[in-house]
């Protein structure tokens, strides 16, 4: 069925985030600010790139996973600037659900608003560390919508990390590889990724520290 096809596929995903975890190899740095590292190489999933964001996080690894967990009604619409609306279509189990995420226009409305379809999943490990993947599914309560732009994840997520001997802060490792479909200069995509990370950093920044007040 095709439930089990989509599980099978997010752990799968889910894997390969902890594979991207432990491969330091290939990385090129193309932004760093005070708050994140932003590097890229080449995705081996689709001809564009896979980017990586890693930073320390002034809050607990559960403030941090409350801001940024994939559920209905949570934190992230409210913080992430690229996120305007995020759906629970259908809870596959109690970890496993698919969703329907919309995005606003960006980079001065070069980029039209895109939705996006994944199955997406969370997990905890016996360390500490929690982790949600996401890649891209078909639905059918989710046909292509006209006044959107269908993009796909492919194998992407976030990964939090407790950082020894300092429980309020986090190591926050975010993994992005995404075809924003359409029909995009490749100049506008490379440029876009890396000032995204960025700001996706410095605004969940700002919400970990209000929530620890």
């Amino acid at each position: 069925p095709a439930c089990m096809d989509s599980q099978q596929r997010v752990e799968a995903a889910a894997e390969q985030l902890r594979l991207y975890q432990r491969d330091p190899g290939g990385w090129k740095g193309c932004r760093s600010s005070g708050e994140v590292a932003v590097s890229w190489r080449p995705s081996a999933e689709f001809a564009g790139n896979l980017y990586r964001g890693e930073a320390i996080l002034p809050g607990s690894p559960r403030h941090v996973w409350d801001c940024i967990k994939p559920v209905a009604g949570g934190l992230r619409t409210k913080w992430d600037q690229n996120v305007k609306d995020f759906e629970v279509i259908e809870a596959l189990s109690d970890t496993v659900s698919v969703c329907r995420t919309t995005t606003p226009s960006a980079f001065m409305k070069i980029i039209s608003p895109r939705e996006f379809v994944d199955v997406v999943v969370m997990k905890q490990y016996e360390d500490g560390t929690m982790l949600s993947a996401a890649t891209n599914v078909e639905h059918p309560l989710c046909p292509p919508r006209p006044d959107f732009v269908r993009g796909l994840n492919y194998p992407c997520g976030c990964i939090c990390i407790p950082v020894p001997g300092e429980p309020d802060k986090t190591q926050l490792l975010t993994f992005f590889q995404t075809d924003l479909g359409g029909y995009l200069p490749q100049t506008v995509v490379d440029s876009f990724f890396p000032s995204s990370i960025s700001g996706f950093y410095s605004n969940l920044t700002k919400v970990v520290k209000t929530l620890k007040a």
